[in-house]
């Protein structure tokens, strides 16, 4: 009975098939001498041990056949229409890497979409490696842009690769096993660009091409030995001992790094999955080699992950609690975000990954426990029941227990009405006292004016003397008087009071807590996620990115109990946007100072090893003039339904109409737009808590569409005024409205980071200042 293993090639299985390709490998499974599979070897191949096999009259499948025990093994390179299937399996190889013993697949240049271009240095007029020396570090210039009949590409800033001295094409070939030509290739490149678009793109083998661009953003070779797991080659059998596919199944069996490349398929209900989810689905199988370190290894405590949109640590934080739950079947695992749509999403990605592990739904069970923060709160708080009063009392001053129903946001303006007579002006809003609220009185657990008049309030931007602290307290006092007489609590006062009570009880109900999106909540929430675990080995794994923090304020995790020194590591190659897309995006960025989760100044350079083409600048005259700029563009982005997925791919539209999303500010934008398209005969689904659905476009808020990636990307509306939107509120403190001009900045790189392939900018006027590569007096012409 052959074995299969499932090879990561990008675009390898023509969508239209999968019901035929399933049934074609379900009984290659049974035997490769089946009549109608016609597992054929193809003369005068480059690889000796490639075959085809006939899924059905116009396509076949590519796969290598290994020979080494009784029962051949199959590595499955993908599924073609018949002759591309063939002229791919003519040059396609298998092989192992002589110098570190990786297995690899080199792909067939052909089957990889690239723009023509005109040839640049590293590379000759047919895209062939040329030899060539580092080149210097030049000037960043910005090339010129030509306007096309839908607006104008993105201005591309050209930076030079930062590659560590004394670098040599023959290091990287000898001390790393990267193919010399291609090495010689890319130390020539003279810009970031000219490196990915010219010779990573054109990379046979995808593992290298990864370990170039680590090796461009300036990390040593060590570093990549390390970051790849090329330290921790396997003993192999040696060339006497056994023939070359029996060496080349071990590689793949024994090798760290091939788990990044190549699966073996364990059953037909993980072949169906593989199948049905196709590359979407390759986040299940192959975990960069990197990624599975973090999500794998074992800490002597608390562990934070950053890095920008794209990198996947929401992937490693889903494969940390699988992990976790594999190894310890018997341990209580809570898996938890910011948002309950986030929440929503990790759930459907563990049950993706492994429907075994079982998801609980009470508190302290053994399993994996999927809930957004909030819910994690409410859950501790309603499991507390009366003996709730002594924590209540501690964070509010009252032994009460109805505390379980939510506060009105409203309820702050009541109390400055009623309160505020002595507050200053500047002082008397609701963002200031939210925030001073939020980051300084339940932190500290304050209740009391005496305590409030002593407490620190570091960062807050705005100096209170004796008198401003007394007035502020007299409005904090009568939101809680109100909240009290209410019986209800805000959502951050859950939090501090379920992490008191859990503290007073000595209760720890987990034993693993894996949090994605860190970056977004607040001290009260990092304290109750401290109250929830003992500390210890494997107790926090945090994931965040500071540059992605659009709802809560900044926080240090040292302020709030966690301790992660040492213990903290950050991914940098983006695997969802192409680098025109990321270069943009990351534009969006600059200017601004970052600070991430301990307090330290966060860098943001990142890179992806896919190219497409460069984000779409449209100015609009007028709102009207927008919307019907809008319409033609999504339009033209909807799939041909008579193509299939990759033709359609191919010419630069949407796979299938939900893969487009608009993308607005805010809900009552989203509304007005999808109304005034569909007068302009443009339907499109309109996203708010409810999941994407199918057979439309979508249209969704900023903030909605965090955690989710789309093909293609418009953003609408993005004009001056609109975003940032009016910060009026905030204006009472510096340090308050630096920070909430930072959350809109991160909420504009959030959505543009949304877009895999295609980004296109709208705005009607004058555009916003946010945007990169915007025009110096910032008008719409």
């Amino acid at each position: 009975m052959p074995t299969l293993i499932w090879s990561k090639v990008k675009d390898g299985l023509d969508p239209s098939m999968k019901k035929k390709a399933y049934a074609f490998f379900e009984k290659l499974q049974e035997s490769d001498q089946l009549p109608g599979l016609h597992i054929e070897p193809i003369v005068g191949s480059d690889d000796s041990r490639v075959r085809t096999g006939r899924v059905d009259d116009n396509f076949r499948c590519v796969l290598f056949k290994l020979t080494s025990t009784d029962e051949p093994f199959y590595v499955i390179h993908g599924v073609w229409p018949h002759d591309k299937a063939n002229s791919i399996a003519e040059r396609v190889k298998l092989s192992m890497n002589p110098i570190n013993g990786v297995p690899e697949v080199e792909r067939v240049l052909d089957d990889i979409r690239t723009e023509a271009r005109t040839p640049v240095a590293g590379t000759s007029a047919t895209g062939a490696p040329v030899p060539a020396t580092p080149s210097p570090a030049s000037t960043p210039v910005e090339s010129p842009t030509a306007t096309t009949a839908l607006g104008t590409p993105a201005p591309v800033v050209a930076q030079p690769p930062r590659w560590v001295g004394g670098l040599t094409a023959e290091a990287l070939h000898q001390d790393l096993g990267l193919d010399a030509d291609l090495a010689r290739a890319a130390l020539a490149a003279a810009t970031e660009d000219e490196l990915v678009e010219d010779v990573i793109a054109r990379a046979r083998v995808e593992w290298q091409a990864d370990a170039l661009l680590e090796l461009a953003t300036g990390s040593s070779i060590a570093q990549v030995k390390q970051m790849f797991h090329l330290d921790q080659a396997p003993a192999l059998p040696a060339p006497e001992d056994a023939d070359e596919d029996t060496r080349l199944l071990a590689s793949i069996e024994n090798h760290p790094a091939a788990k990044a490349s190549f699966h073996l398929i364990d059953d037909d209900d993980e072949l169906r999955r593989i199948i049905e989810e196709g590359d979407l689905g390759a986040w299940r199988l192959f975990l960069h080699p990197e990624q599975r370190t973090y999500a794998e290894g074992d800490r002597k405590g608390s562990f934070r992950l950053s890095g920008g949109a794209g990198t996947g640590k929401t992937v490693v934080a889903i494969h940390r609690a699988r992990h976790l739950a594999q190894r310890h079947p018997e341990a209580r695992i809570l898996l938890t975000t910011f948002t309950r749509n986030l929440a929503d999403d990790l759930a459907r990605g563990v049950r993706s990954l492994d429907d075994s592990i079982a998801l609980q739904t009470r508190l302290g069970q053994p399993g994996v426990y999927v809930k957004g923060i909030d819910q994690v709160a409410w859950a501790v708080v309603q499991r507390a029941g009366d003996d709730i009063a002594d924590a209540v009392a501690q964070v509010l001053g009252d032994s009460r227990t109805d505390v379980l129903s939510s506060t009105p946001s409203t309820l702050w303006q009541e109390a400055i009405e009623d309160a505020g007579a002595d507050l200053p002006p500047a002082l008397a809003t609701q963002a200031f006292l939210e925030a001073e609220y939020t980051q300084v009185v339940l932190p500290n657990r304050v209740t009391g004016v005496t305590a409030y008049i002593r407490v620190r309030r570091a960062g807050r931007g705005v100096a209170l003397d004796r008198a401003k602290r007394v007035a502020v307290w007299k409005v904090i006092e009568a939101y809680r008087t109100k909240a009290r007489a209410a019986g209800t609590t805000d959502f951050v006062e859950k939090a501090a009071i379920a992490a008191a009570w859990l503290d007073l009880r000595g209760d720890r109900p987990f034993d693993h807590v894996v949090v994605d999106e860190a970056q977004d909540l607040t001290a009260s929430h990092l304290r109750l996620l401290r109250a929830l675990v003992a500390p210890g080995p494997n107790d926090l794994f945090i994931c965040e990115d500071s540059h992605q923090r659009i709802y809560g304020q900044k926080v240090v995790l040292s302020h709030c109990g966690i301790d992660v020194r040492g213990r903290a590591r950050r991914l940098t190659l983006n695997y969802r946007t192409t680098q025109q897309n990321l270069g943009w995006a990351m534009g969006i960025l600059s200017g601004a100072e970052w600070s991430d989760l301990e307090g330290e100044q966060e860098e943001h350079t990142y890179h992806s090893a896919r190219t497409g083409p460069r984000p779409l600048l449209v100015p609009a005259q007028s709102f009207a003039d927008e919307l019907d700029r809008a319409a033609e563009i999504v339009t033209s982005w909807l799939p041909d339904p008579g193509a299939d997925a990759a033709t359609n791919l191919a010419a630069g539209r949407a796979a299938a109409p939900e893969d487009i999303a608009i993308l607005v500010r805010d809900r009552y934008k989203r509304q007005n737009l999808v109304a005034a398209l569909a007068e302009r005969n443009l339907d499109v689904r309109s996203v708010d808590r409810d999941a994407p659905r199918p057979g439309k476009p979508l249209a969704m808020t900023m903030h909605r569409a965090k955690g989710l990636e789309f093909t293609h990307v418009l953003l609408f509306g993005v004009a001056d005024g609109a975003i940032p939107r009016a910060l009026k509120d905030y204006e009472s403190s510096d340090a308050d409205l630096a920070d909430a001009l930072l959350r809109e900045r991160a909420l504009l790189y959030v959505a543009s980071t949304r877009a895999r392939d295609v980004l296109a900018v709208t705005w009607a006027g004058k555009r916003s200042p946010l945007l990169a590569g915007h025009s110096r007096n910032g008008d719409a012409a």
